[in-house]
């Protein structure tokens, strides 16, 4: 299950990318009015364009993130938690993706964000999968745990 989620993600992301800097680098696409558009902004930085000067550094920590997301899918059992992080893991994947092999160059690519909504900034596919993924997180944290005896054997 995880490679075929993660795969799925990080395919949709880069199909949906090079779509929109192939056909609409030049003006955004209205979905729904001025609240929903397509709109080709290439981000630097982070989560909300947050350290923008910082490249390099986030892509090798997407690297890490990457290899740590793998280590602990591979040693989960519960499905909801496997789902989550694949998604998270198809994200950061997707992202770096961009972080390799777009412009300016290796390791300082900026990443394709096109969906707009209302003001709030523009992102992409595999933002939506981290974002989607990391609630799912929450989530599945406020299961119950089960219970436990206090008395010892």
């Amino acid at each position: 299950m995880p490679p075929v989620i993660v795969g799925a993600v990080v395919v949709l992301d880069q199909l949906t990318k090079s779509w929109i800097v192939a056909t609409h680098s030049d003006s955004p696409i209205s979905i729904v009015g001025d609240s929903i558009e397509f709109r080709v902004a290439r981000n630097s930085g982070g989560a909300f364009s947050s350290f923008t000067n910082a490249t390099v550094v986030l892509a090798i920590l997407a690297i890490g993130l990457s290899i740590w997301l793998v280590r602990t899918i591979r040693s989960s059992t519960d499905r909801g938690t496997i789902l989550a992080l694949s998604l998270v893991l198809g994200g950061a994947i997707g992202n770096l993706g961009d972080r390799f092999f777009r412009s300016p160059g290796v390791l300082r690519g900026h990443v394709v964000d096109f969906v707009r909504v209302g003001s709030f900034p523009s992102f992409n596919v595999a933002d939506s999968a981290i974002t989607c993924g990391a609630i799912l997180l929450i989530l599945l944290s406020f299961r119950a745990k089960p219970a436990t005896s206090d008395v010892a054997p």
